[in-house]
């Protein structure tokens, strides 16, 4: 099953693939990569592991991350995934995330995967609030959501024990009458 949840201009964003195991490996393997990431580096049985467990997987159930590939539409190339969340209590509350291999960043993917699941989440699918949950350090995802109209809602002192030391988080978030009121640039193709 190849899927595609949506695309944008340059991106297809579509089931995880067997496939791509070796480029996703690559990047999950980077302790660089997974710095601010919720998981550690995988080994390689661990990322052949992960993708069969996702590839199958299309939207997702209130209370499960559900991962997706991020492919270059002109190379065919996975250069990241992201994944989507909806929140048991109200499943109109979504929350995302985005990794970018180190190969492809700085070239605009995760904002344009990020415009391109605010108006598949916000248009197609009826999301009311998407949040976002970031480590303070992270200051390109920072920027992202800033330039993106994310509204910085929290400032979490120390709210976290994360790869061995406490961390601190914002968390950003938007309405979908927000997305509407910023011209919804993000239209899937």
């Amino acid at each position: 099953m190849n899927k595609v949840l949506f695309q944008t201009r340059r991106l297809k964003i579509r089931n995880l693939l067997e496939s791509d195991l070796e480029a996703f490996y690559q990047y999950r393997s980077n302790p660089e990569i997974t710095r601010f990431q919720g998981f550690e580096t995988f080994t390689r049985e661990q990322a052949s592991h992960f993708i069969a467990e996702q590839k199958n997987k299309f939207f997702i159930k209130p209370g499960e991350w559900v991962q997706y590939g991020i492919e270059n539409i002109h190379t065919g190339q996975l250069v990241g995934d992201c994944a989507i969340y909806l929140q048991p209590a109200d499943s109109r509350i979504a929350e995302t995330g985005i990794t970018i291999s180190h190969i492809y960043q700085r070239q605009g993917f995760a904002k344009e995967t990020m415009q391109g699941m605010l108006g598949f989440l916000f248009r197609e699918k009826g999301i009311h609030r998407i949040i976002e949950t970031v480590d303070t350090q992270n200051n390109a995802s920072i920027r992202m959501l800033k330039s993106l109209s994310f509204r910085q809602e929290a400032h979490f002192l120390e709210n976290v024990f994360f790869k061995g030391r406490w961390s601190s988080e914002y968390q950003f978030a938007m309405l979908k009458r927000e997305w509407e009121n910023t011209g919804n640039p993000s239209r899937p193709e």
